[in-house]
């Protein structure tokens, strides 16, 4: 059971008590990501992502990693477009400790001018290990293109331009702005006493001074459908195909995740079997949906032989054809239910997917869907829902592509 508090400063904590478990799981979730950046100081969010763990006035990097390392726990952090996290899983007994090097990086970073020299380096070699990953590419190079003049098309790590011009102020300045009480949630998943556990929240956050964000207002998202090529010297051609998708409260999520696992969404999907199993012309080939709280897309990825792009491309094209003139069979869409079913309840057999299933909800949406709601969701759908997705997604000619070859 859900539970949900908000202190006088505006910052809410959602809590899962799950007394089987000897584990417990904390998330910071901060509204901030990628899309809160601009032309100029893309790549700040993740960035200070890394300077809250070089160390604070009382921790230095490695303190913060021996204290976790040293009671068998684990922290870590990730940013996406919309929303930054950090986290740790460790014993229920130790989640006071948790929460105070949580607190610690959180209002007593250094944010250290040589330190931030140096991790722009480390960035910057993170950046150039996508540049060797072209499957990455292509991914990234379909995300700029279908959301071009928008900034959900920035990439997350930011470029080696935009890079040079974040430094300590710039930092504090976005932290200010993003970094606080009613833009942020705490969410919680584990075995805890709901008391003390408040208490200790209280003790670290409730003087954190409450102001209002300034978030960026949000421009309307038209997605660009247009063709994007990004030459390498690599020996296969990476292809991403992008097609109109939904957002992350719409009534056609759930029939776009049942139609995703019949194109390409797992190993016996339409794609994967007959371009994979059958013709043997790929090695990886898939279809995933990116979706955010306005906006969306479908997205097809094939890796191939230069020889085999054409190929390989046409029957694509021939099963999405396939698709949208003749539809679906009853035994596909009772598959992909229950698919879809079995994956997100696996997901939430540990802590740490319970309490990111909270965190991310509560704060992207302001509310929390119950697992007995998704399921309920997920078996209101019928087959009439799926094939309007199908024709809303795949049955026009727009579709974004982006290819990496040389």
């Amino acid at each position: 059971m859900y539970k949900k508090y908000t202190l006088d400063n505006g910052l809410r904590i959602v809590t899962e008590h799950i007394p089987h478990v000897k584990s417990i799981s904390i998330g910071l979730w901060i509204k901030a990501g990628s899309r809160n950046e601009d032309e100029s100081n893309n790549g700040v969010s993740h960035f200070i992502e890394h300077m809250l763990f070089k160390g604070t006035e009382n921790r230095s990097a490695k303190d913060i990693a021996e204290e976790i390392d040293g009671i068998g726990g684990q922290i870590n952090a990730f940013t996406s477009k919309e929303c930054t996290c950090y986290y740790a899983k460790v014993l229920d007994e130790h989640y006071e400790l948790v929460l105070d090097v949580l607190a610690d990086m959180f209002f007593k970073s250094k944010l250290d001018s040589l330190e931030i020299d140096k991790e722009r380096s480390v960035i910057i070699e993170e950046i150039s290990m996508y540049e060797d990953s072209p499957e990455d590419l292509a991914h990234d190079l379909l995300s700029q293109t279908i959301y071009s003049g928008n900034t959900l098309g920035l990439p997350i790590l930011g470029t080696q331009k935009t890079l040079e011009n974040i430094d300590k102020k710039s930092m504090k300045d976005y932290m200010e702005n993003y970094y606080t009480p009613d833009n942020t949630v705490i969410a919680i998943a584990g075995n805890f006493e709901e008391k003390s556990l408040l208490q200790a929240i209280e003790k670290r956050f409730a003087n954190w001074e409450s102001q209002p964000h300034r978030s960026k207002q949000a421009s309307e998202i038209k997605l660009n459908f247009e063709e994007k090529v990004k030459k390498k010297e690599i020996e296969q051609v990476h292809l991403c195909l992008g097609f109109q998708g939904t957002s992350l409260d719409s009534k056609n999520l759930y029939p776009l995740l049942v139609f995703n696992n019949i194109l390409g969404g797992s190993m016996s999907s339409r794609l994967f079997q007959n371009i994979r199993e059958e013709k043997g012309l790929a090695y990886s080939i898939y279809s995933y949906p990116s979706i955010y709280t306005d906006s969306g897309f479908l997205a097809i990825y094939a890796g191939m032989n230069p020889q085999q792009y054409s190929v390989v491309s046409e029957l694509i094209s021939q099963e999405l054809s396939n698709l949208r003139e003749k539809g679906l069979t009853e035994t596909e869409f009772r598959k992909s239910k229950e698919q879809l079913k079995g994956n997100y309840i696996l997901g939430l057999e540990s802590t740490s997917g319970r309490m990111s299933s909270m965190g991310k909800s509560e704060l992207l949406l302001g509310k929390i869907y119950s697992p007995k709601e998704v399921v309920d969701r997920i078996n209101r759908i019928e087959i009439k829902n799926v094939l309007q997705v199908i024709e809303d997604s795949i049955g026009t000619n727009n579709i974004c592509s982006a290819t990496v070859r040389k």
